[in-house]
């Protein structure tokens, strides 16, 4: 029942989508038999006002009409270009998180519900809300204690926004597996993957603990850096559906004559930023994923405060080296190592000739060497690079595209400030000092000191595995005395999934002939 459900509410969105003109504004080429029919279809269907506007302002409506859970998806594709493509992604980047509030009861409501004490003694007051978006509004506050009383900021979650997005998602699901049945080039793409990436990261951002942990990691991180921040979070405000934490007082980030009557260095800021980008990605492999320039101010002192940290990235040693030996292999034009480095990374299958992925490397890092520094983007040469990657059956990676995205947006900050503003210049600091440490002599010291860890941590294990081994042992000696069989529940397990293939087949045919109907009466 459930799938004919999320058929229903795909047919919902197709006809929002359809009407809205976003099916006709995007491509045609290519498409041949039914996929034109519909296309042609839908371009018919679309309203007259949207085909006055571009595409950017026809899925804001879209968006919009189709709630808070469609503005969670247009934004997490817009991280995902390798999928959507590059111009797809950058409308979709384009989208307002922007909702309307909620009452002030419902808030008071998820606070005590999530923390369990009434508003009045978690706070001396508590304000109306100044910002909402499609998962949560903030309120402005005060905490009064024994330190006297303090600003503080208040995130409530928006009501029934978990079991909307859950309902939603079966239909992000229902279309990933269609088009991984259909489709077999979008295979590579892994389409019920991306699903599956939407939904854990939706999950994390929803749970307010977990932004809340996000911050105080990397207040940690960065206690001892220069010229940024993060807010200071009050754990015993914070729940699963709220958190407190500290009040910025600041001017945002793309304010640039406040900034300038206020006394800041632009081109420090600009500098300060990237540095600090670099430094978490490379030094802690835990990131910011959303720097934008809604989430970033400066304060009195000068110093960058990031907000919203409810999407984050990671990048393990493996991910960090190779992003380091790919920066510096094109600062050194060793092309070959840029390639060697994917191949020993496993990201390039094996079977693709190095030289001849050498030979396409150079065909990107050649015409950099001929512009001037401040013109050559970071985050452009990661583009070109997955773009080539692509021809050699590279897999897609989703911590490097969330990396390469976050790095094009802290670059456009970065540009924001200063037009003139130098990437590489900025970057050589943390970039070499962190090659220094990790990928020369010292990276020898490092990696025979993780060797002896996990030797050891596999000499503890030993016990449990030999016992595994032997249990192993023992059931190959059964199964090769008796044969291998299924047991009652497994059969049953088997006859099950038959028959709800054969009831979503028959579901699907309905839904069709529904749709039919439908498109009938409205024309």
């Amino acid at each position: 029942m459930n799938s004919f459900f999320a058929y229903l509410r795909l047919m919902r969105a197709g006809w929002v989508m359809a009407r809205e003109g976003v099916i006709a504004s995007l491509p045609a080429d290519g498409l041949q038999g039914p996929a034109l029919a519909a296309h042609r279809l839908a371009t018919a269907l679309a309203r007259r006002k949207s085909q006055q506007a571009d595409r950017a302002e026809r899925l804001a409506r879209a968006v919009e009409r189709l709630g808070p859970s469609y503005v969670k998806l247009g934004q997490f594709l817009a991280t995902r270009p390798d999928v959507v493509g590059r111009s797809l992604a950058r409308d979709l980047s384009l989208l307002q998180d922007r909702m309307d509030t909620f009452s002030m009861d419902a808030a008071r409501a998820r606070i005590v519900e999530s923390v369990g004490r009434p508003v009045e003694e978690l706070y001396s007051t508590f304000d109306a809300p100044i910002a909402a978006a499609s998962i949560a509004q903030v309120h402005p506050a005060e905490v009064s204690d024994d330190a006297g009383t303090r600003k503080v900021a208040v995130k409530v979650v928006r009501p029934g926004i978990r079991k909307r997005f859950y309902r939603d998602l079966d239909s992000f699901y229902l279309v990933a597996h269609m088009a991984e049945r259909l489709s077999p080039a979008s295979r590579r793409l892994r389409p019920v993957d991306v699903a599956r990436t939407l939904e854990q990261t939706t999950k994390i951002e929803m749970d307010f603990r977990l932004e809340a942990a996000a911050l105080s990691e990397l207040a940690e991180n960065t206690r001892d850096d220069p010229g940024f921040r993060v807010p200071a979070v009050d754990w015993e405000r914070t729940g699963r559906d709220i958190v407190t934490m500290e009040w910025i007082d600041g001017i945002k980030i793309a304010d640039l004559e406040a900034l300038k009557a206020a006394g800041h260095d632009l081109d420090h800021l600009a500098e300060i930023l990237i540095q600090s980008f670099l430094r978490h990605t490379l030094r802690d492999g835990f990131f910011h994923a959303d720097m934008h320039q809604g989430n970033l101010f400066v304060d009195a002192s000068g110093t960058i405060v990031a907000v919203d940290m409810g999407i984050v990235g990671r990048l393990g040693k493996k991910e960090r080296r190779f992003l380091a030996e790919i920066l510096y292999g094109f600062i050194r034009r060793d092309y070959r190592r840029v390639a060697e480095v994917h191949f020993e990374a496993g990201y390039v299958p094996a079977h693709h000739d190095v030289a001849s992925f050498a030979q396409a490397i150079r065909a990107i890092g050649e015409p950099i060497h001929g512009q001037s520094a401040e013109t050559i983007s970071m985050a452009k040469l990661l583009t070109l690079l997955f773009e080539v990657t692509e021809l050699f059956d590279m897999q897609t990676r989703p911590e490097l595209i969330m990396l390469q995205k976050t790095m094009v947006v802290v670059e456009g900050v970065a540009r924001l400030l200063n037009p003139h503003f130098n990437m590489w210049k900025a970057s050589e600091p943390v970039v070499g000092d962190w090659i220094a440490r990790n990928l020369g002599p010292a990276r020898v010291v490092t990696d025979i000191k993780d060797g002896l860890g996990a030797a050891v941590r596999l000499a503890e294990q030993a016990p449990v595995l030999a016992v595994r081994a032997e249990r192993l042992s023992q059931e190959l000696d059964e199964m090769a005395r008796e044969g291998l069989r299924f047991d009652p529940g497994t059969a049953e397990a088997i006859g099950k999934a038959e028959a709800r293939h054969s009831r979503s087949g028959r579901i699907a045919l309905w839904v069709i002939a529904l749709t039919a109907i439908y498109i009938a009466f409205q024309l």
